[in-house]
């Protein structure tokens, strides 16, 4: 294929790492994460191979929900340094080839925040219909309340108006009101500030509630109890009058107006029309800029926020279903699941992909298994209580939850970048960093970087009770696990990652080919093949502990090309018949390229082979 695709469309085969800047690098010495302290680490990122970095949430905030309480869009947190910082430290990564996302947290405001302050002010505010606000709260949903072990309902009474405002998340995140065209254009001056200071992108938190239908399930209930008082009043003879337009909503629009009417062409819901309206601003101002989206729901429903055929809304979205598949395919020893996952998945737009990860920076949410598999998963990984959260997910890393057997941590880090998208590391995990269960709910995985074996793992010179987090200790603790002897150990997890990167780099096949689940009739074994312009590139992996061997049909080949492993040294011949005899070791994983032998990669039979025609010369 050509290699200018892939620049032209970068987030298809980026390899994009997210980090928290309040937890990576203390650049002065008060304990804090700053942009002065990662700006001198993103050597490290280089190193590693990143080509995209997100940064997690680093305005002004209260800080009671890690940054994602905001109070001010357009700034730094003092704490994590100034725009001038900021600015330099996006040059020194530009400087080195690497683009920078960040968290557009757009769905809800901290209450600290001016515009809120001044919405309950009064109910005549030019602010108060940027919040979401009604006499009477309408009934929970169980399901709907995010945090459960905080919160209990999606409303809250504000003594000083007198009405309930609305909050999907925590009660000091009052939502936006996206509907409300003057809150869109905000955004939109939002998004434009920080692409001016040289942002290539966003990740979208918790798309699917930008715009929620809540004044379209107020008012749904509003005309069917004044249809029935229609109803009732027409059987009596008594004439009814027609119900408020407004209802019991404030603001100049109706509630069908301002939350979830149907788009005119299509009958979307209007967040798919808002995150069309961004997806063109941000293609106005940068054609290369993209969208990644926090979207976790059926793949059915979740396809149409890449704009169904169109893909002009979300440019990348998250595969939360093939992350949980692959745990249960870990505590069953079987690739079955994920296998399954992959066949069920669909195709993005021809522009947009999917992102893969094996954890992120929440917790690591089971919840589209079943009760019976959460089980299973929470049985094999994480059996204690305080592992788990929300009755939901796993607050753990991956290294602990495999009981730090390196086998199993390489073979899933290989899934993770031969899978069909783009991968999304967590900071630490290319160093194999785990939790620390003592802190408070998803903290325990928010824990500071890890580099050196000296004081505070070389976060920071202050005392560690000046931490936001406590650092991780035990078997994990930077002691044990850091960046300085990784990077000088050749078998170090860092080394396997970087090499893992660079040749994920090198097989543009595996993002941007079709991709095939083929049968080994190892129930074991997750096999799959990616092809695109004539060039086949094969991805094996073992989830047991057993060593298998199988014969591979490979439609298309044959004894006129060789696979030739790209991860160790080896080369595999095909068959005339187009078949390959393969042998994978205990949660062995092999990548392999298929070509024709006089344009096969070099293996060390051929330098041996040139070594000896030198000698034999001489």
């Amino acid at each position: 294929m050509r290699l200018t695709n892939t620049s032209d469309l970068w987030w298809k085969n980026a390899v994009v790492y997210c980090l928290d800047v309040e937890t990576y690098a203390d650049g002065n010495g008060d304990g804090i994460g700053d942009f002065r302290g990662l700006t001198e680490h993103v050597d490290h990122l280089d190193r590693l191979g990143v080509t995209c970095l997100w940064l997690m949430p680093f305005f002004p905030t209260p800080d009671r929900d890690d940054g994602y309480d905001i109070t001010d869009f357009y700034s730094v947190d003092p704490k994590l340094g100034t725009l001038g910082e900021f600015v330099e430290f996006m040059r020194v990564a530009r400087d080195r080839g690497i683009r920078v996302i960040a968290d557009l947290v757009v769905n809800h405001t901290s209450d600290e925040h001016p515009w809120f302050k001044e919405a309950r002010s009064s109910r005549d505010s030019r602010y108060r219909d940027w919040y979401i606000w009604s006499d009477t709260p309408e009934p929970d949903d169980p399901e709907g309340v995010v945090f459960p072990d905080k919160e209990d309902s999606l409303w809250e009474f504000d003594e000083g108006s007198g009405q309930y405002y609305y909050h999907r998340f925590y009660r000091f995140q009052p939502d936006l009101n996206v509907a409300n065209p003057e809150v869109r254009d905000e955004i939109a001056r939002i998004l434009g500030f920080w692409m001016e200071l040289g942002l290539s992108g966003f990740r979208v938190d918790a798309v699917p509630f930008l715009v929620e239908d809540v004044g379209m399930k107020e008012e749904s209930a509003k005309e069917a109890k004044d249809a029935k008082a229609a109803d009732e009043g027409s059987r009596d003879g008594k004439r009814q009058e027609p119900p408020h337009a407004a209802g019991e909503w404030q603001g100049g629009q109706g509630a069908g107006e301002r939350r979830g009417r149907s788009d005119d062409d299509g009958g979307l819901p209007d967040v798919h029309r808002f995150l069309r309206d961004m997806r063109a601003f941000m293609n106005r101002r940068n054609g290369s800029a993209m969208l990644l989206g926090e979207v976790n729901l059926p793949y059915p429903d979740l396809l149409k926020f890449f704009g169904n055929d169109l893909g002009d809304e979300v440019t990348m979205c998250f595969d939360f279903i093939g992350m949980q598949r692959m745990y249960l395919a870990l505590a069953r020893g079987e690739a079955t699941p994920l296998a399954e996952a992959l066949r069920e998945r669909p195709y993005p737009p021809s522009d947009c992909h999917w992102a893969t990860f094996v954890r992120n920076h929440d917790e690591l949410t089971l919840d589209k298994l079943t009760g019976a598999e959460r089980q299973e998963v929470f049985d094999a990984f994480g059996p204690d209580k305080d592992m788990q959260i929300f009755g939901r997910g796993l607050r753990r890393r991956l290294p602990p939850m495999l009981d730090g057997d390196p086998r199993k941590i390489r073979m899933v880090y290989s899934l993770l970048f031969s899978l069909p998208g783009t991968p999304v590391l967590f900071y630490g995990e290319e160093i194999g960093m785990g939790e620390n269960l003592k802190a408070e709910g998803r903290q325990a995985v928010r824990t500071p970087m890890q580099w050196t074996p000296h004081k505070n793992g070389g976060f920071s010179t202050a005392e560690p009770s000046e931490f936001r987090n406590p650092m991780t200790e035990g078997e994990y603790g930077p002691e044990k696990v850091n960046v300085s002897a990784q990077r000088r150990d050749p078998d170090s997890l860092l080394m396997w990652m970087t090499k893992l990167v660079e040749q994920y780099r090198e097989c543009p096949e595996l993002a941007w080919g079709r991709y095939e689940i083929l049968d080994t009739g190892e129930p074991s074994v997750l096999a799959h093949r990616a092809d695109i312009d004539g060039a086949t590139v094969l991805a094996l992996h073992n989830f047991s502990d057993e060593e298998v061997s199988f014969s591979l049909r490979l439609d298309g080949l044959d004894d006129g090309q060789v696979l030739t492993d790209l991860l160790v040294d080896g080369t595999t011949k095909i068959s005339a018949d187009g078949d390959a005899d393969i042998e994978l070791g205990p949660y062995g994983c092999r990548w392999l390229r298929a070509s024709e032998p006089e344009l096969a990669p070099a293996d060390a039979a051929d330098v041996a082979d040139s070594e000896a025609r030198q000698v034999q010369d001489a």
